[in-house]
């Protein structure tokens, strides 16, 4: 156990710690939700992920997305590795450099025992929860969250057992709605607050279905 690990049990019980070291997160995107979403739960003692994007780093991602000018043009999943390490350095990282299709999602993600949704196309989001909302992973999605304001509309919603989705569903981003970093940071907090919840026990979130 390194300091960072260490300073973690001024917060967490030593049993709470051991659950969150024993769980491997899928991330499926690294950008805006799950760069900052990846950030959150490393600083909660999560150790092992599999993060898989296929894309670079881009100027425009800076305005939200946990990533650095002078990582513009380099690998996302690479950069958020190098980023994530600067936070606790004894990570277990599996950086997957590969867009994400049905064939190729279950061997991805086959090990990991919560899978965090943070893909922007809606078509992608759809096709992850078929794969995964009747298993056993805790499936953890996100539906709008572009534009500015309104925050306090922002909630949990949780769909199934092991299914929770985190936005307004109403704000979809376009160029009337774009992607910030106050409302995108929120929901990628929030994703990270129900996986450490769940994980650790203490999931406190009344059962809704859509």
């Amino acid at each position: 156990m390194n300091s960072f690990e260490q300073g973690l049990l001024r917060y967490l019980s030593p049993a709470d710690l051991e659950k969150i070291r024993a769980v491997r997160v899928g991330i499926a995107g690294a950008g805006g939700l799950g760069s900052n979403c990846a950030q959150h739960l490393v600083r909660c003692g999560f150790r092992a992920f599999t993060l898989v994007d296929h894309d670079c780093v881009d100027d425009s991602n800076l305005n939200r997305q946990f990533f650095f000018m002078d990582q513009v043009g380099l690998p996302k999943v690479d950069m958020l590795g190098t980023n994530l390490r600067r936070i606790n350095p004894d990570l277990d990282l599996r950086l997957e450099k590969v867009r994400i299709d049905r064939e190729n999602m279950g061997v991805l993600f086959g090990d990991c025992q919560v899978i965090v949704e943070a893909f922007d196309g809606v078509a992608s989001k759809t096709m992850l929860v078929e794969q995964f909302m009747n298993s056993e992973k805790l499936l953890v999605t996100a539906s709008g969250l572009g534009g500015f304001g309104t925050t306090d509309a922002i909630h949990v919603r949780k769909i199934r057992a092991r299914f929770f989705m985190v936005g307004d569903f109403i704000s979809e981003v376009n160029e009337h709605c774009p992607p910030l970093s106050p409302r995108t940071g929120i929901v990628a907090a929030k994703q990270a607050d129900v996986v450490l919840r769940v994980v650790t026990g203490r999931e406190a979130y009344d059962e809704k279905t859509m």
